[in-house]
């Protein structure tokens, strides 16, 4: 890699970092797991700079290799523990902006009963404001199939909200 393709991959990277580790957080909600995606992925991004920064999108693409890398992570044995049933307790005295991180959890606690497919195009489609066939291209699956998994997403986790609080009704 020549001085400048490293200088513009480190600002490239530099002014993602954040995005794509509050992504990787939605995905996997984890935030060691999120860091070590986002460590694979700027890893990737750095051994195939030149194809990268060719991409017609580069962040959809770095974005498909965060998603494929969490994909992967998935298949590994190891990461096959289940979550237990019951969180810890909770502190009695509430913080300011404690409503908004409760919020927060609840929706991280929706995504992680969808399924790891569903999961992805929700977070790609409506956290990562990606279109459908940028989220199709991303995955490797058809505009339908994305707009299928969308929707299921979506209906899930009206589901599965306290209070009937709609999800996604901009989309």
């Amino acid at each position: 890699m020549t001085p400048a393709d490293e200088r513009e991959y480190r600002d490239f990277v530099a002014a993602r970092l954040e995005p794509l580790r509050r992504a990787a957080y939605l995905l996997c909600r984890d935030w060691h797991t999120a860091d070590d995606l986002v460590s694979i992925t700027i890893g990737k991004v750095y051994r195939h700079w030149r194809r990268v920064r060719a991409a017609d999108n580069v962040d959809a693409y770095v974005r498909g290799v965060l998603t494929h890398a969490w994909l992967d992570e998935r298949r590994r044995p190891w990461r096959r523990e289940e979550p237990a049933a019951e969180p810890p307790e909770r502190g009695t005295t509430a913080a300011p902006g404690a409503a908004a991180v409760a919020e927060r959890l609840d929706l991280l606690t929706l995504l992680a009963r969808l399924p790891r497919r569903q999961r992805a195009v929700v977070v790609l489609r409506f956290y990562c404001d990606l279109s459908v066939d940028a989220t199709a291209e991303i995955l490797g699956i058809s505009a339908g199939t994305v707009k299928s998994y969308g929707a299921r997403g979506l209906a899930s986790l009206r589901l599965l909200m306290p209070h009937n609080e709609t999800v996604g009704e901009s989309s």
